[in-house]
């Protein structure tokens, strides 16, 4: 039988410098879920940045896209924010070969802290989660340590849907039980969902909960990885179907 391995839970950014091991970065609302959305629509890959400046220096020089956000609002001279509705509405023509520079206050700083001290980073979402868990399980040798690290809000302050979708994770790779229903009523009541619900923000559509919160519709993980002096983000898919079955 297949050794399993050390399934350890963080959260924040405190939580991204701590990890070791194999790593699984979430940020569900919204980084990741965008990310993923922007591979699957044909991105050629994502490159990570810790700040708007270097995403705007990519685009000047290398015309790569800019997407992501400050304070939850797109950057000024960005090309999109950081909602999955805004990046399916922008859609193929746009991500279509494309290289993306993405900068996010929470996931995309988890990610680069976490890369600094693991052997592999994953960016995790409820989209791509079976996906990253079929990776990880295929891993040979098998890691000893798989860190899940729940960026919550900005980094600082926790979230459900991520808290939800690493305890996912956690079912898929270990087994320990995991109830959808209950963690998506935690979810959907909580002032990180509310304020996309109430639609007074623009910046917040409504739309992008239902996209966030889709399990397992697409079939690839995201992988993270050092390329040149960049860490640079590529659909990824693994072998073998993995059970996604839970309560």
């Amino acid at each position: 039988m297949k050794r399993l391995p050390d399934v350890r839970r963080y959260s924040l950014l405190a939580g991204a410098r701590q990890a070791e091991g194999v790593a699984v970065v979430i940020d569900v609302y919204r980084a990741f879920t965008s990310a993923a959305l922007m591979l699957h629509l044909g991105a050629e890959k994502l490159v990570l940045v810790a700040g708007a400046g270097e995403a705007l220096e990519l685009q000047c020089s290398q015309g790569t896209l800019a997407v992501g956000e400050e304070g939850g609002r797109k950057v000024p001279g960005f090309d999109l924010g950081n909602s999955p509705a805004e990046v399916l509405a922008a859609g193929r023509e746009l991500f279509e070969g494309r290289v993306v520079a993405q900068r996010t206050s929470a996931g995309v700083q988890g990610a680069l802290a976490a890369a600094r001290r693991c052997e592999r980073v994953y960016l995790g979402s409820y989209l791509t989660a079976a996906a990253t868990a079929r990776a990880v399980a295929a891993l040979s040798p098998p890691p000893d340590i798989v860190s899940l690290v729940a960026m919550g809000q900005e980094g600082r302050q926790p979230a459900p849907e991520d808290e939800g979708c690493a305890g996912y994770l956690e079912h898929l790779l270990s087994g320990r039980p995991y109830d959808h229903v209950a963690t998506l009523r935690r979810i959907v009541e909580h002032e990180t969902t509310l304020k996309f619900v109430r639609g007074d923000q623009p910046h917040y559509p409504p739309q992008d909960p239902i996209y966030c919160l889709q399990r397992d519709l697409l079939g690839f993980c995201v992988l993270l990885e050092q390329e040149d002096d960049l860490l640079v983000a590529r659909a990824f898919w693994p072998p073998a179907p993995f059970s996604t079955e839970a309560g």
